[in-house]
């Protein structure tokens, strides 16, 4: 483990030689990479894909590959940026990783184009061919746009749709997940854009707040700025669980993912796999199963997975160790942001609390919150295929 990098348990699934789910591994991400120069920072690799759809069977420890700052351009990755604040005796003149801001340039053996403003607790001006879902796990971080600062703290969810941005830590540290995923600064929406679903046409149940969404693109004139910031607008629940409910962020629907005069894909079909070749990114609050166990059967089970759009990833069975049993053809990558839950697998039930992560490789499972208290989870799903 890099000396001063957190360490993120990472729990990967897969398959037996029965094709149950199972834990392949369960333990420290080992992928932690430290920064020398700035103590306290550092990041953590969890898992990368090279191609899509992914791969959802083999052997190989895909979180443990060599480091890369860009993403595959036909894949992605999920990372960990841990970040240090600001030093309290801090002065500028002084500092050796101050940068001044400087022309666009491309950095040396990477698709990443920097303008420079980086100092020890700040990363510079970039922008990368990608398309990216930044979740903030702990700490406040501050996201830099041409026209606008916009503070963010845990919950809060930003999707940069390959624009020009920067990240600061004025006051604080900070822990940060990013999914990165190939993009096309050339490629345009496949779909014509329509009206995402009015904000606040689902009232949230007591207790569950609303995930505030950013999204990121640059103008036509190249610089930066944010054409939403608020709560997510598509908000569904399940009748049967009362306290259940899950919001959609976006939805990209090609790899690599259209940014060209991308504004919101919202109005893409909602089910609870992607598009093909495509992804899908949700935060979802469990609420505990005490409040519904034993009122649940068949046919709740079935309206919700068809009201979710995918009446097939249903594995409902009487038997079935969780009523709730699904399986879809998915990389899912899952961060328990806030409570604590239990995932169901075939062979297996692994305990988990906020901070904790699953790699998720197409596996029969049910999440159960077995807890006082509602879970929340945020969880990216990327086509895949056996």
């Amino acid at each position: 483990m890099a000396e001063g990098v957190k360490s993120i348990r990472r729990v990967v699934t897969g398959h037996d030689e029965r094709g149950r789910s199972k834990v392949v591994w369960d333990g420290p991400a080992p992928n932690a990479i430290g920064a020398p120069t700035r103590p306290g920072a550092g990041m953590t690799d969890l898992w990368v894909y090279h191609e899509s759809p992914a791969p959802l069977a083999g052997e190989r420890d895909d979180g443990h590959l060599p480091y890369s700052f860009d993403p595959p351009h036909e894949g992605g990755h999920l990372r960990i940026v841990q970040s240090q604040g600001r030093p309290a005796s801090y002065d500028a003149a002084n500092d050796p990783l101050a940068v001044p801001v400087h022309e666009p340039r491309l950095r040396p053996g990477s698709t990443t184009w920097d303008r420079g403003g980086g100092n020890c607790y700040s990363s510079p001006v970039h922008k990368t061919e990608t398309v990216d879902y930044g979740i903030v796990l702990e700490g406040e971080r501050v996201l830099l746009l041409d026209d606008r600062e916009l503070m963010m703290r845990p919950g809060d969810v930003v999707v940069q749709v390959g624009n020009w941005h920067g990240w600061t830590n004025p006051r604080q540290g900070s822990l940060m997940a990013f999914v990165m995923m190939g993009g096309s600064f050339a490629a345009l929406a496949r779909q014509p854009e329509a009206a995402a679903s009015a904000s606040g046409a689902v009232a949230l149940p007591d207790g569950v707040r609303p995930v505030r969404r950013i999204v990121t693109i640059d103008k036509d004139d190249g610089t930066s700025t944010a054409i939403q910031d608020g709560p997510s607008p598509d908000v569904r629940t399940d009748p049967a669980r009362p306290g259940y409910t899950v919001t959609r962020i976006w939805v990209t629907d090609a790899t690599p993912a259209p940014i060209k005069g991308v504004r919101e894909t919202l109005h893409l079909p909602h089910t609870l796999e992607p598009p093909p070749r495509g992804s899908v990114c949700r935060v979802v609050t469990f609420p505990p199963d005490a409040t519904w166990s034993g009122k649940v059967g068949a046919k709740e089970v079935a309206a919700f997975f068809a009201a979710m759009g995918s009446p097939g990833a249903s594995t409902y069975s009487p038997q079935a160790p969780h009523p709730y049993m699904q399986k879809t053809g998915t990389l899912d990558f899952c961060l328990v942001l806030e409570g604590e839950i239990t995932l169901v697998l075939d062979t297996a039930e692994v305990h988990l609390q906020a901070g904790d992560t699953v790699i998720q490789r197409g596996t029969n499972h049910a999440w159960s919150n077995r807890a006082n208290q509602p879970c929340v989870v945020a969880i990216s799903s990327h086509d895949g295929v056996y």
